[in-house]
């Protein structure tokens, strides 16, 4: 049993409403335009959500960063447990993606590299700590995954 696709769409949507209310905070900031800040904003609103469902569903395959649980029940299958530096790299891997992306966006509705640059590189700083407060939550909730006993 794995994670089900449905969380992994609902974890990527409360990501979302972050990260966008921090993408439209930063561009504010660089653009001094609310106008240009809500189109960046609204535009990786529908691109990081498919991109961080790709990006969710790419890491569960790989169990760099987990340790070996039983599930209740359910001891003929291995299940994996995320240790606290796997949210981090994942919180690194998962920028990367998404400051190229922000980086397309912003120079696509601003047309100056300087502030579409300036906004996604500042994007790394806040993202990152704040994608990996994300994981250590969405950890502690339990619904849309295997219920796990240390063995």
């Amino acid at each position: 049993m794995k994670e089900s696709h449905v969380r992994s769409v609902v974890k990527g949507i409360t990501w979302r409403m972050i990260g966008t209310a921090d993408t439209i905070f930063l561009s504010w900031l660089f653009t001094e335009s609310i106008e240009a800040a809500l189109k960046i904003g609204f535009i990786e609103l529908f691109t990081k959500i498919l991109l961080f469902y790709l990006h969710e569903r790419i890491w569960i395959k790989f169990h760099i960063g987990q340790h070996i649980n039983v599930y209740v029940n359910d001891n003929s299958n291995i299940h994996y447990k995320d240790k606290h530096w796997r949210s981090l790299v994942k919180g690194i891997s998962w920028r990367f993606f998404g400051t190229v992306d922000t980086i397309i966006i912003s120079l696509l509705v601003t047309h100056q590299y300087s502030k579409a640059f300036a906004i996604g590189f500042t994007e790394v700083f806040t993202k990152v700590g704040l994608y990996y407060l994300h994981e250590r939550v969405w950890m502690k909730i339990k619904w849309g995954k295997p219920i796990y006993v240390v063995s």
